[in-house]
């Protein structure tokens, strides 16, 4: 069993990214997860969880409890340790560093020595009280698509009180303020934040051996992240300025002999121009397509009505992926049933007071 320490922004959204590095991923707090298997290599490239700890044991959200659960818990490891303590959102009132030389001192009773510059192994406490959504995400209207919260996710359990004990596995690289929109060799207003472009190429299924498409490509960003976590990558375009421009990026991120910061070989790319209701590739020629919907006031369409054009997309990106993920600024859902499309999951992102986008994760229905 695996303890997952979440980004803290939306855990629902979170633990649906985990779920592309983890298996069988459930929530036990705010901020944390358990899963019952991880691969490390994936938990490097996700977004939204920091770290994956071997799970030592969990326990009520207070340092009493923490050190009875660390005192008599078996330990199967040598070398030096150290502890590291956090406690999430501030929720439970324990002192971090007063947790990390309590634990500490029954490391050291139990035999090992503290190292806390390089040590052999670190012991993650972390502590969390809160209310835990019982389900997460959005369902949608059948006739209409339009998204709403379900009446499990408006209900809230009683508060939780978690004391989770593990040791680090893996840590998610954290360098994505280098890929900000606005330092990438090209930019253009409106661009994704490479955060959440990691996550929703996680979510269509991006890592070494795969496949990812955008036929919408715009600045490239999707794909380099997806490029980054070793999948190869497929953009279309449908303007010039912006195909040069994704080119330019992806060749300034993925054109590097070097294993990316995730640790495994940069996937490669390809883009063009082209119309995302035609797309030139065979069927099933994908693993997985994912797209950033033009947002109402703010698109330029020369050749298509915006609701053509995204009923278009989805259509012939269900033809080319089994999966598909679409980040929009409002929900396609109706569309994405009318073109064969299951709804697996909905997510509400707010961006500013002015603009929320919507990410739906589909499934290719079958016939």
């Amino acid at each position: 069993m695996y303890l997952l320490e979440l980004g803290g922004e939306d855990d629902a959204f979170a633990a649906r990214e985990a779920a592309s590095g983890a298996a069988d991923v459930r929530r036990i707090a705010p901020g944390l997860a358990v899963a019952n298997a991880v691969a490390p290599e994936r938990v490097r490239g996700l977004a939204y969880t920091h770290r994956a700890s071997e799970l030592v044991g969990r326990t009520d959200a207070d340092l009493a409890s923490a050190k009875t659960l660390l005192e008599t818990a078996p330990i199967d490891r040598e070398g030096t340790v150290a502890v590291r303590a956090t406690d999430v959102h501030g929720s439970s009132g324990v002192s971090s560093g007063r947790a990390e030389r309590e634990l500490g001192q029954i490391l050291v009773d139990r035999g090992f020595t503290v190292d806390l510059d390089d040590p052999d192994h670190v012991l993650r406490a972390t502590f969390s009280v809160g209310k835990l959504e019982a389900g997460g995400g959005l369902e949608a209207d059948a006739e209409t698509g339009a998204l709403f919260a379900s009446e499990t996710d408006e209900a809230l359990e009683e508060p939780v009180s978690v004391c989770a004990l593990g040791w680090l596995a893996a840590e998610s690289v954290r360098d994505f303020g280098s890929r900000a929109p606005t330092d990438k060799p090209f930019f253009q207003p409106g661009s994704m934040d490479p955060l959440l472009a990691r996550a929703v190429a996680n979510v269509a299924g991006a890592r070494p051996g795969a496949t990812v498409l955008d036929p919408m490509c715009g600045t490239g960003g999707v794909l380099v992240e997806a490029g980054l976590v070793g999948a190869d990558v497929v953009g279309t375009d449908a303007q010039e300025k912006m195909v040069a421009g994704a080119r330019e990026n992806l060749g300034h991120f993925l054109d590097a002999d070097e294993p990316s910061p995730t640790g495994v070989a940069r996937g490669e790319w390809h883009v063009g121009r082209g119309d995302a209701t035609r797309l030139p590739l065979a069927d099933d020629a994908v693993d997985g397509a994912v797209f950033d919907a033009p947002y109402g006031r703010q698109s330029k369409i020369e050749t298509h009505r915006l609701e053509d054009l995204v009923s278009g997309a989805l259509t012939e990106a269900r033809r080319v992926a089994p999966r598909a993920v679409v980040v929009a600024d409002r929900s396609w859902a109706g569309e994405a049933r009318a073109a064969g499309w299951e709804l697996e999951a909905a997510f509400e992102r707010r961006v500013h007071r002015s603009l929320t986008r919507y990410v739906l994760i589909l499934e290719r229905r079958e016939s």
